[in-house]
């Protein structure tokens, strides 16, 4: 089976066709304001409707209120919600329970050790989702989209359904599947020209390397 990609953080047209027609099967759309990625929702909501049918819509938060969620639930109507916060089993629970669709929950991993917390989860979210730990106490940093890997070797034993996220690139996302057995990967600065700007040519090489990676 090829492996699914997310390009994620996309906030213009043209980077959602590059996605589209490079074959992504999610997009990820941002709602965190500090993040140079983030989207309006009648922002997100255009994007969406322009990705139904063609790409799955996934919708990332951060610890999102129930307002905030209503919102994105009514306007962008996402086939995915992505929780990429400190939100715990009964949160997750409760939001996929407002949101009407599945739950991705993100996990960002300091040791193997950490893999731990999935299991907590598992009745509750569609997969995990596994990222890179970094300190938030610096003033430029992101929950996501921050460029960084973590050790993929802590993944060689992990089954059942995940994404890979973190440092990913077009450079290492075939090695990244194959030390990790990945069957999804996501990607979002590792196909940017700049920070928050989507490049089309990284995003079409990025799909294309992540797709024949499994062989």
């Amino acid at each position: 089976m090829p492996v699914k990609v997310k390009i994620c953080g996309i906030t213009t047209d043209d980077a959602l066709q590059a996605a589209i027609a490079a074959g992504a099967d999610f997009i990820g759309l941002v709602f965190y304001p500090p993040s140079p990625r983030h989207v309006s929702p009648q922002r997100a909501a255009a994007l969406a409707r322009a990705a139904r049918g063609r790409a799955g819509v996934v919708a990332l938060t951060v610890n999102a209120t129930d307002e905030e969620l209503a919102v994105i639930r009514e306007t962008v109507r996402p086939d995915y919600l992505q929780a990429h916060g400190d939100e715990s089993p009964e949160r997750v629970a409760a939001i996929r329970e407002l949101m009407g669709c599945p739950v991705i929950r993100a996990f960002r991993l300091k040791g193997p050790e950490d893999l731990g917390q999935v299991a907590a989860f598992a009745p509750r979210i569609a997969f995990p989702l596994f990222d890179a730990w970094h300190p938030q106490d610096d003033a430029d940093a992101l929950p996501g989209g921050m460029g960084r890997r973590f050790d993929w070797s802590w993944l060689k034993d992990h089954s059942g359904d995940f994404m890979l996220a973190g440092g990913l690139t077009p450079e290492n996302v075939a090695e990244a599947v194959r030390l990790t057995g990945a069957p999804m990967v996501d990607v979002s600065s590792g196909v940017e020209k700049a920070r928050g700007v989507k490049d089309p040519e990284r995003i079409a090489r990025f799909i294309a390397t992540a797709k024949n990676a499994a062989g």
